[in-house]
């Protein structure tokens, strides 16, 4: 019953039966989000900037003073040079904005939400990282001789690290490895994601 101090599964391809379900593309494409806080922010800030110009237009059409803040506004314009520091500062905070919002309206977002298969062409699902770790680690947990085990389903593969305290360690390791990709078809997945399998003894108390 002595096994090796550790060992270690490499990512295993998935099986030809998880590979012909997986769909077409349309089944695999990733959910966007809404972006809500970004755009409700975007929103808020233009609104109150068209809000104050068109109070002040309004103000001086009606022969009324504008506004001062317009005013020192222009006249800073006008005095500064391009290479003051203000200026400099203005148009990188300008840019860093400008490329957030461009890397937020081309990127799908969510990436907790992994893609299901498409059954039905007017239904799409998804399921969250976390609840499909949650089912991979208590399958796991049913292996015998796993004593703990941590899941991180991760874009590109299934990383699982366990405990085993008794039974050969590779006797496990094939075990959790059937157990564990049967799982991960059983999912539902339109990109079912590699396993990597990691099994080791537990370590020294305190350790």
């Amino acid at each position: 019953m002595n096994g090796t101090p550790d060992t270690t599964a490499g990512p295993s391809a998935p099986s030809a039966r998880s590979g012909a379900t997986t769909g077409g593309a349309s089944g695999g494409r990733r959910f966007w989000s809404p972006r809500r806080v970004p755009a409700g922010l975007l929103a808020l800030v233009v609104l109150v900037i068209a809000g104050a110009f068109l109070y002040d237009i309004a103000a001086v059409r009606a022969h009324r003073p504008g506004m001062s803040w317009r005013h020192d506004l222009a006249r800073q314009l006008a005095e500064r040079q391009l290479d003051d520091v203000w200026v400099l500062t203005g148009a990188a905070v300008a840019a860093a904005v400008g490329l957030w919002l461009l890397v937020l309206a081309l990127t799908p977002g969510l990436r907790s939400v992994l893609t299901m298969r498409r059954v039905h062409t007017d239904v799409r699902a998804g399921l969250d990282r976390d609840a499909a770790a949650t089912v991979l680690r208590d399958r796991a947990l049913e292996v015998a001789g796993v004593q703990a085990v941590r899941v991180a389903v991760k874009r590109r593969r299934t990383e699982v690290r366990a405990v085993s305290h008794f039974r050969d360690l590779d006797d496990v390791r094939e075990d959790l490895t059937a157990v564990l990709e049967g799982a991960i078809r059983g999912l539902g997945l339109a990109r079912p994601s590699p396993l990597t399998l990691r099994v080791r003894r537990p370590g020294r108390k305190g350790r």
